[in-house]
């Protein structure tokens, strides 16, 4: 345990996902980063505070004077109002996690990159960036130079310029997003200043970079994709789930949105091309076109197999669709549904025809909104058949899909509404 009463050293990294208590345990958030106030003489900069992220996925800055504790788990505020504004960076600010690591630095006159950095309180109780870990760049392919905790003066080569325009290294970030989420990885790309989320960008593979895509702002996916060159760009659609990536070309011009359906490969672009024939705010728009789907004479147990496909949404998972041949989208004639619930409790051996839900609504691809939310409202459902007029099975509209156009624009960088009483002026105030 560190009883920031007594001078103590923390290092950032370690700090990257802690979670954040209240005096009375409550739960608030968690660490997403640190703020530092930089400054123009060669002093350790002042670590004004923490990006703690809501269960809202809003951001919000607590003053370093409201930690009372960190542990190896957790990090616990005093008593006292902590201001539940949207954070926002503020020109001589530096986010540690963000801008810092990684970055490119001279150490003992030899070539480093910087790979923490120890935040330390003063006898004047403030928290300062004193210590800063480093390793030697070697310019061998595959070895590590050793790595040295040195003094912040004694590392040269670090300024503001050169962490908001000079191109670094990412891999502390990466080892960090590693263990994540996709959904806060987004969340963290958002609050990334553009050069620091296009260097991330260019170091995820595609289908890591397609996964957190799928989980970013409107704005933030054109931007992104727009950064990217096209055959990179066209290689993230292809890996984006078919109805993610439509709703993203949808979002761009006419001809971009050609350009790069013609690079993507055929059998990828060809469901994209179908759902993007509907309208967004249709079943036929929501859908996706790859539900899973068997054919009668298959057993519960083949069938559970396909539903345990890490790579599934919990949703699609949920059940499993029952056509006659072909099973790829559009299907052959629809049968019916088998719900996962019912699968576990039949016997493996069980032909999946013997548990068909064959009374079950099907939704037809020009629903609208209004229709989904009472589909699935009457229903108790998290997804649910769309069918063209031949009764054939084009794919399947999940609860998730539903939210994401129901709900404002920006929910998912936007939590609590901003606090407007009693502006404060400084980040102490805050």
């Amino acid at each position: 345990m560190i009883d920031v009463a007594a001078v103590t050293r923390v290092f950032v990294a370690r700090m990257a996902g802690l979670s954040v208590f209240g005096p009375d345990g409550e739960s608030i958030g968690r660490v997403r980063d640190v703020v530092a106030g930089l400054s123009a003489r060669r002093q350790p900069p002042r670590v004004l505070g923490l990006v703690v992220e809501l269960p809202t996925r809003r951001r919000i800055f607590v003053p370093m004077l409201r930690v009372t504790r960190i542990e190896a788990g957790a990090v616990t505020l005093t008593t006292g109002s902590v201001n539940l504004r949207h954070f926002h960076k503020r020109p001589n600010e530096l986010l540690v996690l963000g801008q810092l690591l990684d970055a490119r630095v001279v150490a003992e006159d030899a070539s480093a990159v910087l790979i923490d950095a120890a935040l330390e309180q003063t006898r004047t109780r403030d928290w300062r960036l004193a210590k800063l870990a480093v390793r030697e760049r070697t310019g061998r392919l595959g070895r590590r130079g050793p790595t040295k905790v040195l003094d912040w003066d004694q590392v040269t080569g670090l300024d503001f310029a050169q962490v908001t325009s000079k191109p670094q290294g990412v891999q502390q970030l990466l080892a960090m997003f590693d263990t994540m989420r996709a959904v806060d990885v987004a969340s963290t790309l958002h609050e990334l200043p553009n050069k620091r989320r296009y260097e991330v960008a260019e170091a995820l593979d595609d289908d890591r970079l397609a996964d957190v895509v799928e989980e970013l702002p409107e704005d933030d996916q054109k931007d992104l994709l727009g950064y990217l060159d096209d055959q990179r760009a066209a290689d993230v659609l292809e890996a984006m789930n078919p109805d993610d990536a439509a709703d993203l070309l949808t979002e761009l011009s006419e001809v971009d949105k050609n350009r790069l359906l013609e690079m993507m490969k055929p059998e990828e672009s060809a469901p994209v091309k179908r759902l993007l024939a509907y309208s967004s705010d249709t079943a036929g728009g929501l859908m996706t076109p790859e539900p899973v789907v068997v054919t009668p004479d298959a057993t519960i147990a083949e069938a559970l197999a396909m539903a345990r496909n890490p790579d599934l949404p919990i949703a699609v998972a949920s059940a499993v669709f029952v056509c006659r041949p072909p099973t790829a989208t559009p299907t052959g004639p629809y049968l019916g549904c088998v719900h996962l619930q019912r699968m576990l409790r039949e016997p493996p051996s069980t032909l999946v025809a013997g548990a068909l839900d064959t009374d079950l609504a099907t939704l037809p691809p020009d629903a609208p909104l209004a229709e989904l939310t009472r589909y699935f409202a009457a229903y108790n459902l998290v997804c649910g058949p769309v069918l063209d007029d031949q009764e054939h099975l084009i794919g399947a509209v999940t609860v998730d899909d539903l939210l994401d156009h129901l709900l404002p624009g920006g929910w998912r960088t936007s939590g609590l509404p901003d606090q407007e009483q009693n502006q404060p002026t400084t980040r102490e105030a805050r």
